[in-house]
């Protein structure tokens, strides 16, 4: 089993054996993230891919989830992609699931039969960023997608059997854009109405685009209250019933989870208690990407 450069994943995915099928991403451009900055995006071989999972059916054949890394395996033609979903069947007898990262944009490209296929093979969850709702706020994030396009992603996989578990960054707008922000968030993940809804909170990297632009004034990060005041209103304002919440992330201030729309109400009021001195905000030596 061999890895190249750093491995993420999400954290749902912490006991999953993982497979890197690309290294790097596709569009390695949004003006917040530094993670392939130092890895440019590359197919691996599928012979060295597919030895990979021959090793690890010998060592851990009793695996039951697998993710697919790096940052948008979803880019890989779909008959590679059966190919790896088969060979991980045979590998592993009681797999349940396959999970990956997948760009809007990818998944768009992917016919309704295609992605019933996939769906068929195990491939089970998809992982999106959202990060944000408003175009305005995508635009200056250089996320490469517009909010109706990754919409109409979430939908369209949901629709063919594959759950989207989607993402969204607090204080991607800054102070000045934060009420834009958490209320065109809400509009698109209620539109969506995805199986998984998580926020990451943002983290100002060296080297990105977003952290040059904070640096110069042209950009004014958001301070704990604001994020916490943003999380409060998004989680107001969306209508997402069956939706598992999640704030868990290293990032965030505030770990909250909970279910649409049944848990609003618990949820608001464990945001009240933060933002009111009674909980205590995640201390800033805790926090990490």
């Amino acid at each position: 089993m061999r890895y190249k450069g750093t491995i993420i994943r999400p954290p749902s995915e912490a006991e999953s054996y993982l497979l890197q099928v690309t290294e790097g991403c596709t569009h390695n451009a949004c003006a917040f993230c530094a993670t392939y900055l130092d890895k440019p995006f590359r197919l691996r071989p599928m012979k060295e891919v597919l030895e990979d999972i021959a090793t690890a059916g010998a060592i851990i054949p009793e695996t039951l989830r697998v993710f697919l890394c790096d940052g948008n395996a979803m880019v890989l033609a779909t008959e590679k992609l059966l190919a790896i979903l088969e060979a991980l069947r045979k590998a592993f007898p009681d797999l349940q699931r396959v999970g990956l990262y997948a760009n809007a944009r990818d998944i768009l490209r992917k016919s309704e039969s295609e992605l019933q296929e996939l769906s068929r093979r195990r491939l089970q969850i998809v992982y999106l960023g959202l990060e944000s709702g408003s175009d305005r706020v995508l635009d200056r994030a250089q996320k490469g997608a517009t909010a109706a396009e990754i919409v109409e992603a979430v939908q369209k996989a949901q629709r063919n059997g594959i759950k989207a578990s989607v993402i969204a960054i607090l204080g991607l707008g800054g102070r000045e854009g934060s009420e834009e922000h958490a209320v065109e968030t809400a509009r698109a993940v209620s539109r969506m109405n995805p199986r998984f809804f998580s926020l990451l909170t943002l983290m100002l990297v060296p080297g990105t685009p977003l952290y040059e632009e904070e640096r110069s004034g042209r950009f004014t990060l958001s301070d704990p209250m604001e994020m916490l005041r943003e999380m409060r209103r998004m989680v107001e304002l969306m209508e997402t019933p069956g939706t598992i919440f999640r704030s868990n992330h290293a990032s965030n201030y505030a770990p909250i989870a909970g279910r649409f729309n049944r848990d609003r109400q618990r949820i608001l009021d464990e945001l009240d208690c933060f933002l009111t001195g009674d909980s205590s905000l995640r201390p800033e030596i805790f926090r990490g990407l």
